[in-house]
């Protein structure tokens, strides 16, 4: 891609260290307005091929990605700080979810046959959208574009990505995969933009779908760039995502599971868990069980094998997080690991120690703001009915998680609940078969399913009267 030397340039700095890692010059108006011809032509085109030959190429692009494992993980660790141990899980589960969703085109875009007898024939068929315009995030950079991208290309589209400033090789490794598959010129495409380009892009109306994962100010600013234009839009948002460990829940299985789900990737997860609720009866057992499974991580460097908690993306979000800790402290939390234990802690660096908060409610931010760091407060109910109310009480709604042995509880409860994916005894997941969305300010639309496809195609009728 060629680029103007004397543009903006775009700085990434490693969290490890801080230091800079990445530059890449963003793209100028001429570049954007060299991919957004490309790709309206390359679309024009691609939409006549056949779904096997679709099949065929995207499922090369995905063993062409797998090959270069090694070196997309340790990108990953530089731009992001996940622990290079977790790394190249995210490159296979890109694999697996990319495959499911090529596997699943021929039933999700196949023709809807109403009727047919000797005078009419009626049927709906499935058409691409045009170009679909994807922006996607620093924290799961291949899981969350994945969603979107290999969709729009199965079903005829063709897509640009721009990636996150934080992960720029994200969007680069994308296109050499695709170039390794021998995929025509233009139906995949990047750019490193600037937020002001990036809404040029969307306000000029030359796409025709936007796939937005970000934040709600982010997701607001795109909602309104879009404004007018009549374009399809899908937004993934915030989340305050809680679990509630009900009194017969398997409480060592609960505990692995809700601690897992907070901290993994140093809490920095749409659907990482939040807040957790848990039943009087064993609210003492389960918060001295958590904390000892959290005095266990190694805070550190993500190069360090050893490492199972890497910094946080830079020291702003850090700060964020010792902030909320403070004030929740000062309102009367107990906060229950000490830092001084994770010596890497300090004020102003990316690297953040754990922490568990009890003796919380929801005067307090940290049960109703988004953190998205390594913190969790855990608060204890007397009921069902009062832990659904608690956990209906977010501007949120992605993921809720229940705890129990018991399945028509768990789903008593998930039918009340205020969100788009409810688990029994599991959290922090995304199957791609289900449909993947989210209320409330947690965004619009969906991604992965059958469903995921029914957006960024566009129903076309036929009736045919055959006889007169």
């Amino acid at each position: 891609m060629l680029l103007n030397t004397d543009e903006d340039l775009q700085v990434t700095r490693t969290p490890i260290d801080n230091s800079i890692y990445v530059e890449r010059v963003l793209a100028n108006s001429q570049n954007i307005s060299q991919t957004l011809k490309l790709a309206k032509s390359a679309q024009l085109k691609w939409k006549k091929t056949t779904l096997n030959q679709r099949k065929k190429m995207c499922l090369a692009m995905v063993n062409a990605f797998i090959e270069n494992s090694d070196e997309i993980a340790l990108q990953l660790s530089y731009m992001m700080g996940r622990p290079i141990k977790y790394a190249l899980s995210e490159v296979s589960g890109m694999a697996q979810r990319a495959r499911h969703m090529i596997n699943i085109a021929k039933d999700s875009l196949k023709t809807i046959k109403i009727s047919s007898n000797k005078n009419i024939t009626s049927y709906i068929k499935r058409e691409p959208l045009g170009i679909v315009f994807v922006i996607a995030p620093w924290n799961y950079p291949y899981l969350t574009a994945i969603n979107s991208i290999i969709p729009a290309i199965m079903a005829g589209n063709t897509v640009i990505l721009k990636h996150s400033s934080q992960t720029p090789l994200c969007a680069e490794q994308f296109e050499k995969a695709f170039e390794q598959a021998n995929f025509p010129k233009g139906v995949f495409q990047y750019l490193h933009l600037s937020h002001g380009n990036t809404e040029v892009i969307i306000k000029q109306n030359k796409v025709d779908y936007v796939s937005f994962t970000g934040s709600v100010a982010g997701g607001k600013a795109i909602e309104n760039a879009c404004n007018g234009h009549f374009m399809g839009l899908g937004l993934e948002l915030g989340g305050k995502d809680p679990a509630y460990v009900c009194d017969d829940a398997h409480l060592k299985h609960a505990v692995e599971t809700c601690i897992d789900g907070a901290f993994f990737n140093s809490g920095q997860s749409c659907c990482g868990i939040e807040r957790i609720y848990v039943a009087e009866q064993i609210f003492d057992e389960f918060v001295e069980q958590a904390t000892e499974l959290v005095k266990q991580y190694k805070l550190g460097s993500p190069l360090d094998v050893d490492t199972t908690l890497g910094p946080m993306v830079n020291s702003k979000p850090a700060d964020f997080i010792r902030e909320q800790i403070h004030h929740a402290v000062i309102a009367g939390a107990k906060t229950h690991i000490n830092p001084e234990n994770f010596p890497l802690d300090k004020e102003g660096s990316a690297y953040l120690a754990p922490q568990i908060l009890t003796h919380v409610d929801h005067t307090m931010d940290i049960m109703t703001k988004e953190s998205f760091g390594p913190v969790v407060g855990i608060m204890k109910v007397r009921s069902d009915k009062q832990a659904i109310e608690l956990m209906n009480d977010s501007e949120f709604g992605l993921t809720a998680s229940v705890f129990t042995k018991d399945t028509d509880r768990a789903i008593t409860i998930g039918e009340q609940l205020e969100t788009g994916t409810f688990f029994m005894n599991r959290c922090d997941y995304l199957d791609p078969s289900l449909a993947w969305t989210g209320v409330k300010n947690s965004g619009r639309g969906c991604t992965l399913s059958t469903l995921g496809y029914g957006v960024l195609t566009r129903p076309k009728s036929f009736y045919l009267k055959t006889k007169i």
